[in-house]
């Protein structure tokens, strides 16, 4: 995820990180070639001219401008409610951690140590799962060769870590460790965990709709192809550069919205999870005495 300081509006014109321009160059410049052979023979393919009026360009840019509106905005809530779900996240295991440490008995046979350590091993795993890449390293780090074992090879491993944690509190209810009251309250929590990562497996498994996608890629591609032969006449050698500038606002717009459609990749303006999990295992050792070491810097978001 790509976080930047204000920058200067000049030097904003220039920027090439986390822009989709780099996507887009070919797309570009194959445009731009279409568009210097049709000035070239002046809009005309065979000798047959193809007479196209700007009037209509102008009102079906609108239209389809409409479109891709709805479209980015479609895609920029999938990317919010996932950034939401996650702050949620660090928000619940923050409050867990807390709960175990204070709401427990002095000398509870169960260790709270532990209980965070699934915490945070949660946290890593829904992002393996998000990510579907290899949870076991992180297993191993946090949970041990023993019980990383037991869970290697699971396909929904953040939901068996919550079901840990509800044991490790049956534990506490079953020889009077806990009241029953804060007891239920731990469990609510433990339910908003549930919570959080089915909302994620709900955004990452239900795609905006194909059908839809293609017709509007269609559309937008079809357009910027006939934009040479409609605005030849009317703009002379200028009508590369405008057609090509036209272009890249349309192809850029549909471009953004296909990269934050799924909030929890690895495209550049993704959501950056390996920081918020970082996040989240400091704040949770913080809160057991540990020092974790150097807190996770924004800056260093557009890395993961």
């Amino acid at each position: 995820m790509i976080i930047r300081k204000q920058e200067n509006w000049f030097r904003m014109l220039f920027i090439w990180q986390g822009s989709v321009l780099p996507r887009l160059l070919g797309r570009l410049s194959l445009l731009l070639l279409l568009s210097l052979v049709v000035l070239y023979f002046n809009g005309a393919i065979f000798n047959y001219k193809i007479q196209l009026n700007p009037a209509p360009f102008t009102l079906f840019g609108i239209a389809l401008a409409i479109f891709l509106g709805f479209r980015n905005n479609v895609s920029y809530d999938r990317f919010w409610e996932g950034r939401r779900l996650w702050g949620s996240m660090l928000n619940t295991t923050r409050s867990l951690a807390r709960q175990a440490q204070t709401l427990t008995h002095k000398g509870a046979p169960t260790d709270t140590g532990h209980f965070v350590k699934l915490l945070i091993a949660f946290s890593w795993c829904a992002k393996h799962q998000l990510r579907q890449t290899d949870p076991a390293e992180d297993l191993h780090r946090l949970l041990g060769a023993r019980e990383s074992e037991q869970l290697r090879g699971k396909r929904y491993v953040p939901n068996l870590l919550v079901l840990e944690m509800g044991k490790w509190l049956q534990v506490l209810h079953s020889n009077g460790s806990i009241n029953p009251l804060l007891a239920a309250n731990i469990d609510h929590n433990l339910n908003e965990l549930s919570n959080i990562i089915g909302g994620c497996e709900r955004i990452a498994s239900t795609p905006i709709p194909y059908t839809y996608k293609v017709l509007l890629h269609r559309t937008v591609y079809f357009y910027c192809f006939l934009l040479p032969f409609g605005f030849v006449d009317s703009l002379g050698w200028m009508m590369p550069v405008i057609v090509t500038f036209i272009a890249y606002t349309f192809v850029a717009l549909e471009a953004v919205a296909d990269e934050i459609e799924d909030p929890f990749g690895v495209e550049p303006n993704d959501l950056a999870l390996n920081a918020l999990c970082t996040m989240i295992e400091h704040t949770l050792r913080e809160m057991q005495g540990e020092i974790p070491g150097a807190s996770p810097d924004p800056k260093h978001y557009n890395l993961d």
